[in-house]
C-alpha cells in the first residue's frame, strides 16, 4: 500500500487535471443514473412498461456511440481540452431538457441528444488525462478519474432520497445543469496535453489507425466488461424498489455501500495493475465477480444484500479503475483519441442489457436475470482479458 500512497503524493502537483477528469465522469455519471431511481415512477407517469422505459437506457447507450466516436475524433484533431469542455455542456444542457419532457417520446428524444455528450466526454478527459501525468502514476489516476463514476451515482442516489420525496421529479433533471459549470474550470484550471502539443508543433502527418491484437482486444473487452456494468449497476435501483421492495430511504444506504466500496476499490485496482500487471490483475477480478452475484441479487437477506454490494463496489466495479489506461496505451499519441473514442463506441453491446433483463424479466425474474447476465460477461470478459498482446501494445504504451 505504501507504493499507491507514493503515487497519490506524485499525484498532487498535477491535481487539476486528475479532479477535472474524476469530477467530468462524476458529474456525467449524475446527471445518467439520476434516470435509474425513477424509472418505476417514470413508467406510471409516461404510462411506459419496464421494457419500454429500459429502451431509454438503452438508446441512451447508443447514442454514446456517436459520441464517443465523433468527440475522439474531435480531440485528435483540435485537442482533448476543448471537446471535454463542449461534451460538459452538451450532457448538462440536454439533462436539463429532460426534465421539461411532456411524453414518453419527447423524454426519449432528450436522452438520445444527452447520450450523445455522455460518451463525448469520456473519450476526450481519458486521453488528456493519460497523456498529462508521469507513466507510473497512470494507473492510479485513471482509478480515481473512473471513482468519480460513484460519486455522481452516490449523489443521484442523495438527491433521490432528498429532493424527490418532497419535489417533483422534473426537479432531478434541472439539478442536471448544475455540471456546467466544471467547464469554467477545464477552461481556466487545466493545460491541454502536452502529448498532442508536441504533436501539432511537430506537424508530423497523420498516421493511419493501425488495428493489431491489441487493439481488437482492448476493442473487444469493453464491449463485454461494460455489458457486465450495465447489467450491475442500471436496473440496481429498480430492483431494490420493486424485488426488495424498498422506499426512497431504503435504496439509498445500499447504493452508498457499493458507491464507497468502488470508490476505494478503482484507484486500488488501478495500483494493482501497475505492479501486477493487467492480466494477473483482471482475470482474478472478473472471475471472483461470479459467486458475488449470489450475494448481491439473489438471496433475500439485508445483510447478505449489503455484503453483494460491498464486493460488487470492490471487485466487479473496481475493474472500470483499470479501463482508460488499459485502452489508452493500446494508441499511438496521433490516433489516441479515435481509437479511444472506437472503444468506448464498443460498448454499443452493453447499452442492450438493461432492454434484455427487462425482456427475459418476467419469465426468470428480474433478480435472476441480472445474476446471469453479470456472471456470464465477466466470464466472457476474464477469457478476453487473459490473452497476452503486449507485444502489439506502442512503445509509448508499453508497460514500464
Amino acid at each position: 500500500m505504501s507504493g499507491l500512497w507514493e503515487n497519490l503524493r506524485e499525484l498532487r502537483p498535477h491535481w487539476r487535471i486528475v479532479v477535472a477528469a474524476m469530477a467530468g465522469w462524476g458529474l456525467d455519471a449524475f446527471d445518467f443514473t439520476v434516470l435509474l431511481f425513477l424509472i418505476p415512477h417514470l413508467s406510471k407517469v409516461f404510462d411506459a412498461s419496464l421494457p419500454e422505459m429500459a429502451f431509454v437506457v438503452t438508446a441512451t447507450g447508443l447514442a454514446k456511440v456517436v459520441g464517443t466516436i465523433a468527440w475522439g475524433a474531435a480531440a485528435d484533431r483540435f485537442g482533448r481540452k476543448l471537446p471535454f469542455m463542449i461534451a460538459i455542456l452538451w450532457f448538462s444542457f440536454f439533462c436539463g431538457l429532460s426534465g421539461l419532457a411532456w411524453s414518453y417520446l419527447s423524454f426519449l428524444v432528450f436522452r438520445i441528444l444527452f447520450g450523445i455528450g455522455f460518451g463525448g466526454e469520456w473519450s476526450a478527459s481519458a486521453s488528456l488525462l493519460m497523456e498529462s501525468l508521469p507513466e507510473k502514476t497512470r494507473g492510479t489516476a485513471a482509478g480515481l478519474m473512473m471513482a468519480g463514476y460513484e460519486f455522481g451515482y452516490l449523489l443521484a442516489a442523495l438527491c433521490f432520497r432528498v429532493v424527490f420525496p418532497v419535489a417533483d421529479w422534473r426537479w432531478m433533471f434541472f439539478l442536471g445543469v448544475a455540471p456546467a459549470l466544471l467547464a469554467l474550470f477545464v477552461r481556466s484550471g487545466v493545460s491541454e496535453s502536452p502529448v498532442w502539443l508536441e504533436q501539432r508543433e511537430t506537424r508530423q502527418e497523420k498516421e493511419p489507425l493501425k488495428i493489431t491484437p491489441a487493439v481488437v482486444q482492448g476493442w473487444a473487452f469493453m464491449a463485454f466488461v461494460n455489458f457486465m456494468l450495465w447489467a450491475i449497476f442500471s436496473l440496481y435501483p429498480t430492483f431494490l424498489i420493486t424485488v426488495r421492495h424498498l422506499d426512497a430511504s431504503g435504496v439509498f444506504p445500499y447504493i452508498a455501500i457499493y458507491s464507497v466500496a468502488s470508490i476505494v476499490g478503482k484507484p486500488l485496482a488501478g495500483y494493482l495493475v501497475e505492479r501486477f500487471g493487467e492480466r494477473r490483475t483482471l482475470v482474478p477480478y472478473l472471475v471472483l465477480t461470479i459467486p458475488s452475484t449470489l450475494l448481491y441479487t439473489l438471496i433475500d437477506d439485508p445483510v447478505a444484500l449489503a455484503i453483494g454490494a460491498v464486493l460488487m463496489g470492490l471487485i466487479a466495479n473496481s475493474v472500470f479503475g483499470i479501463v482508460p489506461m488499459y485502452l489508452a496505451r493500446r494508441f499511438t499519441a496521433a490516433r489516441r483519441g479515435i481509437g479511444v473514442g472506437i472503444g468506448y463506441a464498443m460498448t454499443s453491446l452493453s447499452v442492450g442489457a438493461p432492454y434484455v433483463i427487462a425482456i427475459v424479466t418476467p419469465v426468470w425474474g428480474l433478480s435472476i436475470s441480472m445474476a446471469v447476465f453479470i456472471a456470464a460477461a465477466a466470464l466472457i470478459s476474464a477469457a478476453i482479458a487473459a490473452f497476452n498482446t503486449e507485444a502489439w501494445i506502442p512503445s509509448q504504451g508499453k508497460a514500464g
